[in-house]
């Protein structure tokens, strides 16, 4: 398996004072995931829990649903000159009856860690996909249980401590207890990790659920999140209006600036108690 962190020697400047010093700082390197022996995508990633990537994705993709759909996940030689394995090549085979994905799905082109579902992704696609809808998950939280996720999520994360380098995602079932992190150099990375650990312990749809970002909410976050079944999405940075607008059309409760007691909701807001009265409705421009 890959390393996760690496130690580099760099010279920090203080004051104008400069010191040698070793820092460490988070792997990222590339991924090939192959579909039956075919090439599918390859992205930038933090080398761990890569069986669950190449599920999540998957997911994402509205290739498979359950565990079943899958029947192995195995690393490939890598192309080195003593054909050792680099850990850098999955191969997925799937059950019988798990139709490929359709040519104009795929992705035999590089992914970086950053873009995720650039190009493909619109709102007729994942209407088009997604298996379960989230619209009629009754789960309802308190502003105060949602308030207190991003610090939960900040202590789990263990390789952010030493690189500070990292994105996380976080499952929190109703109670605000902590089901499942993963880290990733890439934000759409951990959040298909997160989904792929799901889908490999037949947990999907994640009916009830929180999912907990570090970063920003875009349009493939909520993607995934609604691939998944996950109603609830919360962000401590911005959404996009993409994000928003697939929320609003697919029932997903969407939170962003989640930081301390404040937080911004732009869509679902009847999922959370909220005492307050409406927004006040915005004058017409003029």
């Amino acid at each position: 398996m890959g390393r996760v962190t690496v130690r580099t020697p760099m010279v920090r400047v203080r004051d104008g004072e400069p010191s040698a010093r070793v820092d460490t700082l988070v792997v990222e390197e590339p991924l090939e995931i192959r579909l039956k022996g075919k090439p599918l995508t390859i992205t930038m990633r933090t080398p761990g829990h890569d069986f669950d990537l190449a599920a999540g994705f998957l997911v994402s993709e509205g290739v498979v649903r359950r565990a079943a759909d899958i029947t192995a996940i195995r690393y490939c030689a890598g192309a080195t000159a003593d054909g050792s394995n680099t850990y850098n090549v999955l191969d997925v085979s799937l059950a019988e009856g798990v139709a490929m994905p359709e040519a104009t799905l795929e992705r035999n082109f590089y992914t970086t860690s950053s873009c995720g579902l650039c190009g493909k992704a619109s709102l007729d696609a994942v209407r088009t996909i997604a298996h379960w809808t989230v619209a009629e998950d009754p789960v309802r939280f308190t502003p105060e249980q949602i308030a207190a996720l991003p610090d939960k999520l900040r202590a789990a994360q263990k390789v952010f401590d030493r690189t500070g380098g990292l994105h996380a995602a976080g499952l929190f079932d109703a109670d605000g207890e902590l089901l499942c992190l993963r880290e990733d150099v890439g934000r759409h990375n951990a959040v298909d990790k997160l989904v792929g650990w799901a889908v490999q312990q037949d947990r999907l749809p994640l009916r009830g659920t929180v999912l907990m970002l570090s970063g920003r909410a875009s349009f493939e976050l909520t993607q995934k999140a609604v691939m998944a079944g996950i109603p609830v999405m919360a962000a401590v940075s911005a959404p996009s209006s993409l994000a928003v607008d697939l929320a609003e059309e697919s029932g997903v409760t969407l939170i962003g600036f989640l930081r301390g007691t404040t937080m911004n909701v732009y869509a679902g807001r009847d999922r959370l108690n909220l005492e307050a009265a409406s927004p006040t409705p915005m004058a017409a421009p003029g």
